[in-house]
């Protein structure tokens, strides 16, 4: 019985989501996602018409997913500035994960951002809709310099990131938040 599309894109973006993650972009084909997906690949390429269309489906669907994460963090505070600490407690419970590999976008970029004009700019995108939520933190909390607050944060929280993917600890998100209360005492108002 052949499955609807809905159900097939997800089926493949489901496998494509585990597969690049885990593996990289490079190193999984589109035989691998077909039979992990269970979708034919003449389907799998009706869907999607080339790995590339695949990698930008993928990394849309985490910008969503890295979206919801964060904002269920922060939305579940209503200080201002417990708002913008709740970002790292948000890394810290990401990278807590078991499947954690730190950033798809940074991950991604490191293997096609050179090649992949796209690529590229979705890794920009990503870290620029995540510097823009920041500044809007700080506004929020009084900072009289919200971007470069921002600018310091995104610092400790991309070296996070990156640090619990290399290490397999969360520990780098408990750090950065301690930086980040520091960097909060002396950039917001008493």
């Amino acid at each position: 019985m052949a499955i609807d599309t809905a159900t097939a894109q997800q089926q493949v973006l489901d496998a494509a989501d585990a597969l690049f993650y885990e593996r990289g972009v490079q190193a999984v084909g589109m035989d691998a996602i077909r039979t992990a997906s269970g979708v034919s690949l003449k389907r799998l390429y009706q869907l999607f018409p080339s790995k590339d269309v695949l990698i930008e489906a993928y990394l849309d669907r985490r910008e969503i997913r890295w979206q919801t994460m964060l904002a269920d963090h922060v939305e579940a505070k209503t200080d201002p500035r417990d708002r913008i600490l709740a970002v790292f407690d948000f890394l810290y419970s990401w990278s807590n994960q078991r499947d954690y590999r730190g950033c798809a976008f940074i991950n991604a970029f490191g293997e096609l951002g050179t090649v992949s004009p796209r690529v590229a700019e979705m890794a920009l995108q990503h870290k620029e809709g995540f510097r823009q939520a920041l500044i809007q933190l700080g506004t929020a909390a009084g900072a009289t310099d919200a971007e470069r607050l921002a600018d310091h944060l995104i610092l400790l929280s991309e070296g996070a990131i990156t640090r619990s993917a290399i290490s397999g600890s969360p520990d780098p998100a408990l750090r950065a938040r301690e930086a980040a209360t520091l960097i909060l005492d002396a950039s917001l108002p008493r």
